[in-house]
């Protein structure tokens, strides 16, 4: 199809704009967190996060990469995508700029455009790992080297900082990169694909904010390259790449998760702009698939560490979980772009599902550190490492203030600086309500009536969700909200009464008026959840949840006992108290035997206790300890 430039306008910066779809996103001047969960996380990463990321690449010369003795100086420092990281701060601080209006909220980020700018060689190339004195030359290593990954977090960065003005200077330099990257991968050009998915993606992106045709059929052109083996075979096969089958024929995810995960959303955006709907429909059962068998419950994706991969179907042990955190930001980006597309709400219950449990677990209340893995079974003890301990290689451990490789950080920074777009979509009828948080919303419908609204909560604690309408221009429009799978029993609240509601969107159509109410109130009461038996890792355990929270058993500093041993009675349901949600439960005490094998025997009738849970999001905060999300029970 033919693109037109966008102009942010009003509404200010989103990441995805598609030009097409159900849904249309609402923008960083149209929805603004104002209070609880996550308003608090977000002033913690734009405060604290995006300080410290900047400080640790500025010690570790990734920063100075693009100007100490110029690009590919022997002095260059970091492994060979740390200018990925790089791209991805700015693109955070260009959201962070977006979300406060305030330019003082990123102070380092012109510095870092500049720096960016005049590395850039005449040709347009830019990268400082390849094609300089000393260095290999460019594009020689396309599956390990990360050449056309590292450009495509350039050019989102760009593309954050056209949308919200923050680093506008950016965009002409991603312009000629991609021109580069067309003129030697295009038609006429050498054949070649990244190893790494990701510029798939972004070039869809940029070619949404210039109206450039050559953008998105560049990444179409990648998109139909990938999958016929012909990237180098890796050790762990060609899935390791996404180049084992094509997009358009495999049947599930699989392969490196984020890799896998980046490539499906470039493919989303390439089949809403083509008007694809093969494409998207193979990519849609693909992730439905995903979902159904390779998913945590957590909605971490990824059990294998070796490859940072995807099992195969239901092998998803607890204990040697990987669910990298930038897999759940990329799962988080897949579904938001399926919702878009489809408007199907239960990708909004996936988004829910992963911020809760993924992205508000990883990182650490100050903002400085974080985890790179999410396991769902920790025996022995988590360390601490103090502020400026020398970063470590990747996956799992502790929550460390920085790694060797550190991806998750700015990608956890540019999701928070961005989420409150993720919130609420406009369609032909009228507004839809996603995600649940103080809010406030602004904003034209379809005809160019203008609506306002105030979101107030203190969800997840609390399951009562008021909508108050602050501004219409008459008319009749629709209010959908959101009532999650989970919420079996919910009540819809407005002047004509109370009444129950099902599971799904749930619509509200009449000519509002200013003042009017509507509240949803959502069960919140714990429950337990059992795995599906083809889980052979957690079979005769179950895990509790309230809400859209994942809870989990910790032992700090062995205050509660050894979880090894812990036995939990399902009879009766969890409780809720002043201390929080509770189980009956015991330890058994291992007898001590030689051998870890024996004679079946029938089940000990011992006593139980209260066991207090927590959230798994606040597991780790209060000093070493042991965890557990799935429970053996008696």
């Amino acid at each position: 199809m033919t693109l037109t430039s966008q102009n942010p306008g009003l509404v200010g910066g989103r990441p995805v704009v598609p030009s097409r779809g159900v849904l249309r996103p609402l923008g960083l001047g149209e929805v603004r967190i104002t209070g609880g969960f996550w308003a608090a996380r977000q002033r913690v990463n734009g405060g604290a996060t995006l300080g410290h990321a900047l400080s640790w690449m500025d010690r570790l010369g990734w920063v100075g990469n693009f100007t100490t003795g110029g690009p590919g100086s022997p002095d260059r420092r970091g492994r060979e995508f740390s200018d990925s990281e790089v791209y991805k701060l700015v693109e955070a601080m260009a959201w962070e700029v977006g979300r406060t209006g305030d330019r003082a909220a990123a102070p380092g980020i012109d510095g870092l455009a500049a720096a960016i700018a005049a590395a850039q060689s005449p040709d347009g190339y830019l990268n400082t790992a390849f094609g300089r004195q000393g260095q290999r030359p460019c594009y020689s290593d396309l599956a390990s080297g990360h050449e056309l990954y590292c450009t495509g977090h350039l050019l989102q960065a760009a593309v954050a900082g056209a949308r919200t003005g923050a680093a506008g200077t950016l965009l002409e330099v991603a312009r000629r990169a991609a021109d580069h990257v067309c003129d030697t991968f295009g038609p006429d050009g050498a054949w070649g694909l990244c190893g790494h998915p990701e510029i798939e993606v972004a070039l869809v992106e940029l070619a949404r904010v210039t109206g450039e045709q050559r953008y998105l059929d560049q990444a179409a052109l990648f998109l139909d390259r990938r999958g016929h083996r012909t990237l180098p075979r890796h050790h762990l096969g060609w899935s390791y790449y996404s180049d084992d089958v094509p997009v358009l024929t495999a049947t599930v995810l699989r392969g490196h998760s984020v890799r896998s995960l980046y490539l499906s959303c470039g493919a989303v955006d390439i089949a809403v702009e083509n008007g694809d709907d093969e494409l998207l429909a193979a990519v849609a059962e693909q992730f439905d698939r995903t979902l159904a068998r390779r998913t945590y419950l957590t909605g971490g994706m990824g059990s294998r560490h070796q490859d940072e991969a995807f099992g195969d179907d239901f092998v998803l042990p607890a204990d040697r979980a990987y669910s990298e955190t930038c897999a759940g930001v990329a799962a988080i980006m897949l579904a938001w772009r399926l919702l878009l597309a489809t408007g199907d709400g239960r990708y909004a219950d996936v988004v829910e599902r992963i911020l809760y449990n993924v992205v508000a677990t990883a990182i650490d209340d100050d903002g400085r550190s974080f985890f790179y893995a999410n396991t769902l079974h920790q025996r022995v003890p988590t360390a601490t490492l103090p502020d400026d301990e020398e970063q470590l290689g990747f996956g799992g451990g502790p929550r460390a203030p920085w790694f060797e490789v550190s991806c998750c950080l700015p990608n956890i920074a540019r999701l928070l600086a961005s989420l409150s777009t993720y919130l609420v979509t406009a369609d032909d009828e009228g507004l839809r309500v996603h995600q649940y948080a103080d809010a406030e919303v602004d904003t034209r419908l379809a005809d160019g009536r203008r609506v306002a609204l105030t979101m107030r909560t203190d969800y997840p604690d609390d399951g009562a969700v008021t909508v108050r309408i602050t501004r219409t221009d008459g008319g009749p429009w629709s209010l959908a909200l959101r009532v999650p799978e989970w919420a079996t029993g919910a009540v819809l609240v407005t002047a004509e009464g109370r009444r129950a509601v099902p599971v799904g969107d749930l619509v509200v159509r009449r000519d509002f008026i200013a003042g009017e109410e509507v509240r949803l109130e959502l069960p919140m009461r714990p429950r337990f959840t059992r795995p599906d038996p083809r889980i052979d890792a957690v079979r005769g355990c179950v895990a509790v949840e309230r809400g859209p929270v994942v809870l989990c058993a910790e032992s700090v500093e062995g205050d509660t006992g050894d979880l090894d041993s812990l036995r939990v009675e399902v009879t009766a349901p969890p409780t809720e108290d002043e201390g929080g949600v509770a189980v009956r439960a015991r330890f058994d005490a291992p007898d001590g035997v030689r051998w870890p094998y024996g004679a079946a025997e029938p089940p000990s009738d011992g006593d139980t206790a209260p066991l207090h849970l927590v959230p798994y999001h606040r597991w780790a905060r209060r000093g070493p300890s042991t965890m557990r999300v799935w429970l053996p029970t008696t």
